[in-house]
């Protein structure tokens, strides 16, 4: 069990270092004043209406609507939030205690609607990524207390149930027809009042947080897709932080007003293993081989990016010394094979305008393919647009931005989700034995060390079925304001306004 308070990812420099969101006041004694408003540009609109069960529940996290029974510090260690304390029973059984809090409808914070919130993840229609690899199974013992039980072990509960995807909301968020509304139901310092399609959001302060009073009275939230427009947002004056600044405009930033993040994010190339040209391993193997994601680090990244190692890169420090040297991998195919195997076939190639390096870096790698022998045609949309047809397998590859520890904080999520055979983020479509059974290894190991070199072995194994070709790992930018302070600036990518961000 931790106790300790949850510390800030990295906050801003000219801010007081504090103990992040879980510090101020559990008395419920204001942490600040009335403060203005903040106003923010985020890169990726809502897929489906700020449901926690999809892409959107990180907007939860960074907006500091919805808590999970626990978060991560900067070290990615669990500790406290809707949960106070808590302590493992046995290999499969955890037991948590709960804080005193209210949810922002006013109704109370209880085991019954802890609960009945990780009841509706787990019956969800589409599972949250951070539950393909488990099935939870939630009790309350008393009117504070919640034992959760999973069929096997799972050493890293704690770290689990602080995935956003788990964050506990009241009892009418959750819908009959199985949709979730985070609108005036979450538990966080700041409330969704309103949220326009996907384009708009209003949040207020929610003066009833069990931590205090948050220092901004407001957030007006602006979705834009396009990283040039983000940037020029900032520049303008027209928002107070932008997230995702693109490499290409970083560098025409201010300097004080450019925060650069080591991230936990890598961009690869995915290989749909199952349907199209890349059911078949040579060819698979021909496309990695004509892949060099070094080409992209200065000309699609302006330096911001490091050529892959893996599917893991410098901001997860462990990875580096416990990397495990890749074999079996099939045979390339020749140019000439490729062209006879794929004759008459066009390769499908797909990535998204979100990121505003990934149509640039599809553009170089078309050129590598080509070369390869390789017919290439792109499809480039927003992410909202495609993200069902690439789950639906309908693309040959996609040039993907990952943040590889999202989910949980713990890498073998990632690896269950996006690369075992029923993985609900399974988008290379990959069902291979031996990656199933190296990825659940890592899963039920316990002891730290040895988790994380059972992770770089099943990093190995996906690595040689040639399902993803790893390009590089990305520097996050971070557009910030000069009259702005208290930002977390998160490797994670899960944190970014919390009860401390407010304008000076």
């Amino acid at each position: 069990m931790r106790s300790t308070p949850r510390r800030l990812f990295g906050a801003l420099a000219l801010a007081p270092l504090l103990a992040g969101c879980f510090v101020s006041g559990e008395d419920g004694s204001d942490a600040g004043g009335s403060g203005a408003r903040l106003k923010v540009a985020l890169a990726v609109p809502p897929v489906q209406a700020l449901s926690p069960y999809s892409n959107d529940a990180t907007v939860l996290s960074k907006l500091s609507v919805a808590e999970g029974l626990t978060a991560l510090d900067e070290d990615g260690v669990a500790v406290p939030a809707l949960a106070r304390s808590w302590k493992q029973k046995n290999a499969t059984t955890w037991v948590f205690e709960l804080r005193k809090a209210t949810f922002q409808d006013g109704t109370e914070v209880t085991a019954e609607s802890v609960v009945n919130a990780l009841d509706h993840a787990g019956e969800a229609e589409t599972r949250p990524r951070v539950l393909s690899d488990v099935t939870l199974t939630a009790k309350a013992e008393d009117a504070d207390t919640v034992t959760i039980s999973t069929k096997n072990a799972d050493p890293v509960l704690p770290l689990r149930l602080a995935s956003p995807a788990l964050g506990i909301l009241a009892a009418k968020a959750y819908a009959k027809d199985g949709s979730v509304s985070p609108v005036g139901t979450g538990t966080g310092p700041f409330q969704i009042t309103k949220l326009t399609g996907k384009t708009k959001a209003a949040l207020d302060r929610y003066d009833g947080y069990w931590g205090g009073k948050a220092k901004a009275s407001g957030i007006d939230v602006t979705w834009i897709a396009d990283g040039t427009a983000r940037a020029n947002a900032l520049r303008g004056g027209d928002v107070d932080i932008a997230e995702w600044i693109p490499t290409a405009q970083a560098k025409l930033l201010d300097e004080d007003t450019r925060h650069e993040v080591p991230s936990v994010r890598t961009d690869s190339l995915i290989l749909n293993t199952g349907s199209g040209i890349f059911t078949d391993a040579s060819l698979r193997a021909a496309a990695r081989a004509a892949v060099d994601g070094s080409a992209l680090v200065d000309s699609v990244f302006g330096g911001y990016a490091d050529p892959a190692q893996g599917l893991f890169g410098p901001a997860v420090s462990w990875a580096a010394d416990k990397r495990v040297e890749v074999s079996g991998r099939a045979d390339a195919a020749t140019a000439a094979q490729v062209k006879a195997g794929t004759k008459g076939k066009t390769l499908r190639l797909a990535t998204y305008t979100n990121r505003s390096e990934l149509p640039e870096a599809a553009s170089v790698l078309q050129q590598q393919l080509e070369k390869a022998g390789f017919t290439v045609k792109q499809d480039v949309r927003e992410y909202t647009q495609m993200e069902a047809d690439l789950l639906a397998g309908k693309y040959d590859a996609l040039v993907f931005s990952r943040v590889t520890l999202l989910d949980t904080g713990d890498a073998v999520a990632y690896l269950s989700s996006d690369f075992t055979s029923d993985g609900v983020y399974n988008i290379a479509g990959l069902k291979d034995s031996k990656v199933d059974q190296a990825i659940k290894s890592a899963a039920v190991e316990g002891d730290a060390a040895r988790r994380q070199q059972k992770v770089m072995r099943a990093e190995a194994e996906i690595l040689r079925t040639d399902a993803v070709v790893p390009l590089v790992h990305e520097q996050a930018v971070q557009g910030i304001a000069t009259d702005v302070e208290g930002v977390l600036l998160d490797p994670r990518e899960r944190s970014l306004v919390d009860l401390d961000t407010r304008l000076k």
